[in-house]
């Protein structure tokens, strides 16, 4: 389905949205959802050459988010575009505004922002497996700096990073230790088995999970899913609603690990924003993007236009577009 083939909601129609990090993926399909409801979005990043900023949307400029001002900056762009709600979709710029929607409110600003704790329990991988480790929650043995007495084969990630940058497989000790000079602060983790999925999902502000839409990872690159198809396993409800509690998530987030034909789902890890897939949830039906949306104005958010519908493939490509003019700052 065509995004532009899906009706508007009326109740969105109109109301102006700040979008940041419109440089990647996630942001310029949050744009281009919104617009394709009917709402007007703003698009933001620090990148003045951005894709995003070049859609033909109204832009600014933020700061980087370890700018000392960026959570007052984030906010004046919204009051100054004159925007009803801001969707953040970068974890580190999540973890500067964390805490912060009575100030944004204050403003006139409706925001969602998940809890500090819960970001930087994301981003930190490390943290991230010892929280989930110390609930209960089926994933992978995990051990910082060397891979100590963990079975293998494994794998050897950064213990903060993105995009599957500096992620290696092994299989032979014999390469540990060239790896583990080259990747910085590198976690050891078990290697999973099973068939890798991700799933696009919203979170009541209660814990509630309010919407799973799974997809298996057929072809990624730089850690972005580019090939999926939509499917429909109850262990993966289970698995998320497990995260909720343990991680304390709320708002949307995406849910990334391995299924077997047997035993639950396992989490590899959980990105507490939009995903750079969720083309592909979107084109199997699930409005995750306008009942977030709903849910940040205080709407009632409807679980029954968060269901997928099972076996959608979608493929994605890229494109250009001629940046003409950069951004107002």
């Amino acid at each position: 389905m065509n995004p532009t083939d899906r009706p508007t909601a009326p109740d969105l129609a109109g109301r102006r949205v700040l979008v940041t990090g419109c440089g990647g993926p996630a942001g310029v399909a949050v744009v281009e959802e919104l617009a394709a409801l009917g709402a007007v979005p703003v698009a933001a990043d620090c990148d003045p050459y951005a894709a995003g900023l070049h859609l033909g949307h109204p832009a600014v400029l933020l700061p980087f988010a370890d700018a000392p001002d960026y959570p007052r900056r984030l906010l004046a762009a919204a009051v100054a575009q004159r925007c009803a709600a801001v969707v953040v979709t970068v974890g580190e710029e999540l973890l500067r505004v964390a805490g912060l929607e009575a100030e944004f409110a204050a403003q006139g600003v409706a925001a969602w922002f998940p809890a500090g704790r819960a970001v930087s329990d994301c981003l930190d991988k490390w943290a991230f497996a010892e929280r989930i480790e110390a609930a209960g929650v089926a994933g992978p043995r995990s051990a910082l700096g060397a891979p100590g007495e963990l079975p293998g084969p494994w794998i050897v990630k950064p213990r903060f990073g993105r995009g599957s940058r500096d992620v290696y497989p092994v299989d032979d000790p014999a390469d540990f230790p060239t790896l583990l000079r080259r990747v910085p602060e590198p976690l050891v983790q078990t290697r999973l088995t099973g068939r890798e999925f991700t799933a696009d999902c919203l979170i009541d502000r209660d814990g509630t999970v309010l919407g799973t839409v799974p997809r298996w990872r057929s072809q990624t690159r730089a850690g972005i899913s580019t090939r999926g198809t939509t499917f429909t396993d109850a262990r993966i409800d289970v698995l998320v609603a497990e995260l909720a509690v343990a991680l304390g998530l709320t708002g949307v987030c995406n849910v990334q690990g391995f299924l077997d034909e047997e035993g639950p789902a396992r989490v590899v890890e959980v990105n507490p924003r939009f995903s750079g897939g969720l083309p592909i949830s979107l084109a199997a039906g699930a409005d995750l993007v306008g009942q977030f949306l709903r849910g940040t104005l205080g709407l009632p958010v409807r679980p029954d236009a968060l269901r997928g519908r099972d076996g959608v493939t979608t493929v994605r490509w890229f494109a250009q577009r001629t940046a003409l003019e950069a951004a107002d700052r």
